[in-house]
């Protein structure tokens, strides 16, 4: 099996399989009629859609690293992140205890219209029991999404009453959100965080950045920490923002595909104060186009770890049966030429290590093990500054990742669902108590204090599995208090909220802030 794999990667390899006049190459008709002999002669019995769908898996994979297929079934999923909306009951939710629990729903959303609450669990759709059926994510949104205008009934247990409510639920439009956070900093620094490139984002940056503007903005942090990518569209959207007209953004080209020029258009929303992105080695794709055009032109500083190193376009192509493909066209280049795209001539394999591989080099510790030849340094096109090429953004200020705090208990907490769970019960048996006593997140911030819950939270561990570990728990135990903060903030509030108590120890946002509260710093580089 594997011998033809590769045999049938080598025959595309050759050549296209479909000719320029729609007729079929003699590649092409060669790899046909392999396929035809492997279905009528192989030695055993052949789910012929499955091994199609591997061997087309693998085929991409041996061209470069982001070439992809995309099965039918996945694709909905993924398209409705990139749009921005999908059609359902508009709740955020867990699974706690066998049981969907409404962390709260989306503001606007058909379920908030008709009184669901944060804290009540869902015992029945349409007359079905999902409660105590070892329910899973992916079940629970088969049946609460559907087509916009559809009902569903849902039966919630409240528990602040004891009693079980029936709603009848409009499927409408919900919103897939790309902003996870926007916040004031302080008088002057408003901080913006964007997960993904979609089609919403651009007006979602541009409603944050008018309301922080509102409350005083001067100077912006945009972290782009975390983000793989989306439409290139969107990113020059972005990019247009803080640059003034006809300056280039990024270029494409390829083989089979001439150089496409993107450049700065309109007056942009952001084009006069201080600016800092935050990257890490998990940004990608349109966030290295923003960051790379930013780094370039001088306008802002960049700050954190060098950035994944995206820089291939894929051009979707649907395939007959509604799955689609995914294949890299062209590759994508900063304004003053540099490649983003990393390297990939040691295969798929070696490619997907690339992020343990800097871990284990300690290039995540120290920007000097990364090495940079000459023929990989550029000059930035106002101040003539020395910026790097070979793979990713290479950001002006280096921050170290911070393992100070980790340990194998804090790991596992986190990976096995541990936390989470704890923090959801925490909420969901004190809400009415915090909410009297938090009357809102600018008091709960000055006041709460975690410290009396972690007891709790270890015994809880301990029923779940996990043993106690002391000299672990006292060397994260300030990082858990931490985060359970963050995430009991979230629970009541907003993500935004998660976020503003997060960054206190997120060493890229403490160093981006002090670049814009000391502009020496700022100055130094531009």
């Amino acid at each position: 099996m594997k011998y033809l794999r590769y045999t049938i990667i080598s025959i595309i390899l050759l050549g296209t399989a479909i000719g320029l006049q729609g007729q079929f190459s003699p590649e092409g008709l060669k790899l046909m009629e392999v396929m035809d002999k492997v279905s009528r002669y192989y030695v055993d019995s052949l789910n012929e859609g499955d091994f199609a769908e591997k061997t087309i898996i693998h085929m991409l994979h041996e061209l470069d690293p982001h070439s992809s297929y995309i099965s039918k079934e996945d694709l909905k999923e993924i398209n409705e992140q990139l749009n921005g909306e999908f059609d359902g009951i508009g709740v955020s939710f867990n699974i706690l205890n066998d049981t969907i629990f409404i962390v709260n729903p989306i503001q606007g959303g058909p379920s908030e219209r008709v009184g669901i609450l944060p804290g009540d669990r869902i015992i029945r759709v349409d007359g079905e029991v999902v409660a105590g059926i070892g329910i899973s994510t992916s079940g629970v949104q088969k049946r609460l999404k559907g087509e916009k205008g559809t009902r569903v009934n849902v039966t919630v247990f409240r528990k602040s009453t004891g009693k079980e409510i029936d709603f009848t639920i409009v499927r409408d439009k919900i919103p897939v959100y790309s902003l996870d956070a926007s916040y004031m900093i302080d008088d002057e620094i408003g901080y913006i965080k964007l997960s993904r490139f979609s089609q919403t984002t651009a007006s979602e940056f541009e409603k944050a950045l008018s309301d922080l503007e509102q409350q005083g903005l001067k100077h912006l942090i945009l972290d782009l920490s975390g983000n793989g990518g989306g439409y290139l569209r969107i990113a020059v959207d972005l990019a247009d923002h803080f640059l003034s007209s006809e300056k280039r953004i990024v270029y494409t080209e390829g083989d089979k595909v001439p150089r496409r020029e993107y450049t700065a258009t309109m007056r942009g929303d952001f084009e006069e104060g201080r600016l800092v992105v935050m990257i890490d080695e998990n940004s990608a794709s349109a966030s290295e186009i923003v960051s790379g055009a930013v780094q370039e032109w001088d306008r802002g500083v960049i700050v954190g770890r060098r950035s994944f190193g995206k820089g291939l376009v894929q051009q979707p192509f649907r395939l007959n049966d509604g799955s689609e493909m995914r294949l890299t066209i062209a590759r994508y280049y900063t304004p003053t030429g540099r490649l983003i795209q990393k390297p990939y001539q040691d295969g798929y394999e070696e490619y997907a290590m690339d992020i343990i591989n800097r871990y284990n080099s300690g290039e995540l510790n120290s920007s000097d093990s990364i090495y940079f030849p000459e023929s990989e340094k550029y000059k930035t096109l106002n101040k003539g500054r020395t910026v790097y090429g070979g793979g990713g953004i290479m950001p002006d200020y280096f921050v170290a990742i911070d393992t100070s705090s980790n340990s194998l208990y804090y790991r596992q907490l986190i990976n096995l669902g541990i936390f989470n769970q704890y923090v959801l019960r925490y909420v969901d048996e004190n809400r009415t108590e915090l909410e009297k006593k938090y009357r809102d997140f600018e008091v709960f911030k000055k006041k709460f204090d975690p410290s009396g819950e972690m007891e709790g939270l270890i015994s809880f561990a301990e029923q779940e599995g996990l043993t106690y570990n002391e000299e672990q728990w006292k060397r994260s135990r300030e990082r858990i208090e931490l985060l359970f903060t963050a995430y009991v903030a979230r629970d009541l509030w907003e993500n935004s909220n998660f976020y503003e108590i997060y960054n206190e120890s997120n060493p890229i946002f403490i160093k981006a802030r002090e670049i814009l509260e000391e502009p020496g710093f700022y100055v130094d580089k531009l």
